[in-house]
């Protein structure tokens, strides 16, 4: 049977509906986002170096420059300060296997056996970001539980807790789309790793996840405060620690949907390209 007899064009009623289409699109990105996270079980040692790293910055920070921090944050604890930055800076690090993820499977041929098949061609993307998104979850629930370790409290109740975690959740989300395109444009995974440290070193170091603004030069500061990761990492503070939140949570959001509105669309059209 040829491959028009089975796909979606023998189908044109059901195509005509958006809203099949959603649900055919979605369900085709979750049967990815199960393959990828499948892989990752058969491959644990991926999941461990992904948690290794987020552990020596929080060692890292809490303990070689915590005291030169500390006095510029007015009587809040550097622990208190630094872990919502650390919740940030996971996900944005973690979303760098996006890139190598999906260049991988282009190195591979994967990406040309998904094309032969009758399924949505964003699911492919849709998938990877999804089964990425899994993995913060693990990766930030782990970091929870080290930041109470050595120190971290929180001042606003456990709901303001999972509120924080749930915004870390969607700006990884909306970030590993930035990288989807970074992995579709470069092509290999080597390539891709060194493509995204450019992206994600300005934005996780230049701006309030371990350090505040206030004590940058003046003309960093304007990037350093409105930048996704400060918008992010203030937002997650707020919630934790106690304080106006609406402003910084709402700008945060605000991010995530102009990310994901920019590059997934532009993911999808690489991958047409590409395969």
């Amino acid at each position: 049977m040829t491959r028009a007899a089975t796909g979606p064009a023998q189908r044109p009623g059901l195509l005509a509906q958006p809203g099949t289409r959603l649900v055919r699109t979605a369900g085709d990105g979750l049967t990815v986002a199960w393959r990828n996270l499948t892989a990752l079980r058969r491959i644990p040692r991926l999941l461990v170096f992904s948690t290794i790293q987020p552990l020596v910055f929080v060692l890292m920070f809490r303990y070689v420059f915590g005291g030169v921090v500390a006095p510029a944050l007015h009587g809040v604890s550097y622990v208190d300060f630094l872990i919502p930055g650390i919740f940030v800076q996971t996900a944005v690090f973690g979303a760098m296997n996006t890139a190598i993820g999906l260049a991988t499977d282009m190195q591979t041929g994967l990406m040309e056996r998904f094309r032969s098949l009758p399924m949505a061609r964003s699911a492919v993307l849709v998938g990877r970001t999804t089964a990425d998104l899994g993995r913060h979850v693990f990766v930030v629930a782990l970091m929870t539980g080290v930041g109470f370790a050595i120190g971290f409290r929180i001042h606003a109740g456990v709901w303001a807790l999972l509120g924080g975690i749930l915004l870390v959740l969607a700006f990884g989300f909306a970030m590993s789309w930035i990288f989807a395109v970074v992995g579709m444009a470069v092509g290999d995974p080597e390539t891709a790793q060194a493509a995204a440290f450019p992206v994600l070193a300005p934005l996780v170091f230049a701006s309030a996840a371990f350090v505040p603004v206030d004590t940058m030069p003046g003309w960093l500061q304007a990037f350093a405060r409105h930048q996704p990761v400060s918008r992010t990492a203030e937002a997650v503070r707020d919630l934790v620690l106690g304080g106006p939140t609406a402003q910084d949570v709402w700008q945060a959001l605000a991010w995530d949907a102009g990310i994901v509105l920019a590059f997934a669309p532009l993911g999808v059209w690489l991958y047409r390209k590409a395969v």
